[in-house]
């Protein structure tokens, strides 16, 4: 018989991707800041409650955008966990900028914020607390020292769309927040980003450095009688297709995160027995946040136990992965000094990311019951 493969990921269509992309070719405008590109972004201002929001090609760039609104330059710091994706921390590199990388809470895998004001110097001009698997940083403690030392946030939510802290959405609370539509999110376009922006005061150099170092968005506002280079900037303009495709996602928001919803707790209500029995940590959800559902991973007692169950999944045709290694410790990493890190060196080595998508209903009870004659009777 043969097995049931099933991914870690797969797209999952919400019905108008298609009919949205078709009307983007009809109107003559797949380039950037089409139709669709003013739909997706109007949504993220009214939904969220922003200043504003400027798709990007990716959530990288969005970062790159930030770095440039900032100024950061050779010699600069950035604070930053070193349990994230390479990205939030290239933007800032390749404009001169340190990283001071910082350890991660046992229990949410965030930023701990109590080690926050030890690590800042003269040097530090941005915190970059990144709201992993969607549950928020301790933001009250973030923002009050970041306030205190007058340093820009700049938070990476690129799994966090949605998720709130105390009632208020993440991506919301610092200078500038960025967000990404990659195919792994919760809603997505295959590549692409978006920078949000809280401060007022940033919105027109925004638009300049998202257009090429250009005041062309004011001109085709109708201020001028033509546009030219005035700052530094690239091209960080999604396709208007890609625009069309995603605006199909996120106006069934309420029905993308139901269903995420719904994934969630089947993995929690189906692995807790198991996981208490064997002593396997599962997410930890503070009270005062709402996540945004976008990941379920499971904690191993050690790295042995870790990788046999990856083995064990992949034999048994289910896709599990590990997520970050620590990029302290990378050979990047390394060239910035030594820094002490020690749980983010643990939950790296420990950590498994379980199949998750917005259709992943039909399959799960496969992944659950895999899961639990895992342990129960293979006893790795």
């Amino acid at each position: 018989m043969e097995k049931v493969h099933i991914p870690f990921n797969r797209v999952d269509f919400q019905g108008n991707e298609l009919e949205y992309i078709q009307q983007a070719i009809s109107n003559a405008h797949i380039s950037g800041d089409g139709l669709f590109t003013h739909k997706c972004n109007s949504f993220l201002e009214k939904e969220l409650g922003v200043n504003k929001s400027l798709l990007t090609t990716s959530c990288t760039h969005a970062l790159e955008m930030s770095t440039i609104l900032l100024d950061i330059q050779s010699g600069d710091e950035v604070i930053v966990p070193s349990f994230t994706f390479v990205s939030t921390v290239n933007a800032f590199v390749l404009h001169g900028a340190r990283p001071v990388f910082i350890d991660i809470r046992p229990d949410t895998l965030n930023m701990d914020e109590t080690q926050l004001e030890g690590l800042i110097t003269e040097n530090t001009k941005a915190i970059i607390p990144v709201h992993y698997a969607g549950v928020g940083c301790e933001m009250d403690t973030i923002m009050d020292i970041a306030s205190k030392y007058d340093i820009p946030v700049v938070e990476d939510n690129a799994h966090g769309l949605f998720g709130n802290y105390k009632d208020k959405y993440l991506g919301t609370f610092g200078t500038f927040a960025v967000q990404s539509f990659h195919e792994t999110k919760n809603f997505s376009c295959g590549e692409g980003g978006a920078l949000l922006i809280n401060d007022k005061n940033y919105i027109e150099r925004a638009e300049i450095i998202r257009e090429k170092g250009t005041d062309r968005s004011k001109f085709f506002r109708g201020a001028g009688d033509g546009y030219t280079w005035v700052d530094r900037g690239s091209s960080y303009l999604p396709s208007d297709l890609l625009a069309a495709f995603l605006y199909g996602q996120l106006e069934q928001k309420e029905k993308v995160q139901t269903k995420r919803k719904r994934i969630w707790e089947a993995y929690y209500d189906g692995l807790k027995t198991w996981a208490d029995e064997n002593n396997v940590g599962l997410p930890f959800i503070p009270d005062d946040c709402e996540q945004s559902y976008h990941m379920f991973y499971l904690l191993f007692e050690s790295e042995k136990l870790r990788n046999r169950f990856l083995k064990y999944m992949n034999n048994n045709g289910i896709t599990a992965i590990f997520h970050y290694l620590p990029l302290h410790i990378s050979k990047m990493g390394k060239k910035f000094g030594k820094f002490d890190c020690h749980i983010t060196e643990s939950v790296a080595k420990r950590i498994v990311r379980l199949p998750f998508w917005t259709g992943l209903e039909e399959n799960q009870d496969e992944v659950i019951d895999k899961i639990t004659r895992c342990l129960y009777h293979a006893r790795i």
